[in-house]
């Protein structure tokens, strides 16, 4: 499987005047402390999706703490390593392809780029903890064939203080794993990322600020992107790699798009309606584009049927307007 979709991504990253018709069609699948079962990748299969994030978590007690706990018996089953493996194989079984996001939970939700140390012994202490986390996930990209291994997500002030210790950390996984390689880069912090000609993609968490009206139309967020667009491709074009919308997506709520990254359960009111332009807005003005090699819903949880709604102002699109503009846009490429 994976040398078919490395032909796609060689037809992405090669084409420079030829619209690419091929997407990443992704949606993010959500750790369950249950195994995956054939009914729950159905869903993902019935809104043409193509791809999917698995996402295994590692945890840390605060953002100056540099020991990171991951694939114990005290985590849900799809946060580990032996859950990770499960659900990978039965999205290929499904042929869906799979990038491999390992994440960092720090303790209460802080934002992960936020995470720095106080001192040299504690950034060494990190730097450690990190990369067995990440090489072990390397190492089970590398069995299960997985398309793409993410090396982080949002780290902005880990990778600003160390980079000599991501550099190593590439040529660390490479030798591990032979697919290709991104690194989820905050809204705000990718045009900083050093790194970008060592991977493959740049990668993008979305989240950018589009329009401050309540229920924003379409032309408007479309409007709100021409703020954006230009750098993303500029971007692109100067390290010749594809942009990949390591995630997006915006809450079912008043305002969506003035606040895209906020995660607050007692934020504003239902709106079904903003999410749904929101939606569709960025595939518009991105889909079409053959710098932009796709991306990943945020995000899709796997009992679908116990999720989402008409009454739920969350992010998951799963049971609303927005899932069906999902399911559009993703059969059309």
């Amino acid at each position: 499987m994976r040398v078919i979709i490395l032909f796609v991504f060689g037809l992405l990253q090669c084409s420079c005047t030829s619209q690419a018709t091929k997407k990443f069609n992704g949606v993010s699948f959500v750790a369950n402390q249950d195994k995956v079962l054939q009914e729950h990748v159905d869903e993902v299969l019935l809104v043409h999706a193509n791809h999917a994030a698995v996402m295994p978590f590692g945890f840390i007690g605060s953002a100056d703490k540099p020991q990171i706990v991951f694939n114990t018996d005290r985590q849900w089953y799809g946060e580990t390593k032996e859950g990770g493996r499960q659900y990978i194989e039965m999205l290929h079984k499904n042929g869906i392809a799979v990038m491999l996001k390992p994440q960092i939970w720090i303790r209460h939700g802080e934002f992960t780029g936020t995470l720095k140390m106080n001192s040299e012994e504690d950034w060494q202490g990190l730097e450690t903890s990190y990369e067995d986390f990440i090489l072990m996930y390397a190492q089970l990209a590398e069995e299960t064939n997985s398309e793409i291994f993410c090396i982080g997500t949002e780290l902005e002030q880990f990778v600003k203080h160390r980079p000599q210790f991501w550099n190593s950390l590439i040529t660390k996984v490479r030798k591990i794993y032979k697919g290709k390689l991104t690194y989820a880069a905050n809204w705000d912090e990718y045009t900083r990322t050093p790194f970008w000609s060592q991977l493959d993609f740049i990668g993008v968490d979305a989240y950018f600020p589009l329009s401050e009206a309540k229920t924003p139309t379409i032309s408007e967020l479309r409007e709100g992107w021409q703020k954006w667009k230009p750098s993303l491709a500029a971007i692109s074009k100067e390290k010749k790699k594809p942009i990949l919308f390591t995630e997006f997506g915006y809450r079912s709520m008043d305002f969506t798009a003035k606040k895209p990254w906020l995660v607050d359960r007692y934020e504003e009111k239902v709106n079904l309606k903003a999410q749904f332009n929101a939606t569709q807005a960025v595939f518009e003005e991105f889909w079409v584009e053959n710098w932009f090699a796709g991306g990943y819903v945020w995000k899709w949880f796997i009992k679908h049927d116990e999720v989402g709604g008409s009454e739920n102002n969350r992010f998951t699109p799963q049971n609303k307007p927005a899932q069906k503009i999902i399911a559009e846009y993703y059969k059309r490429y």
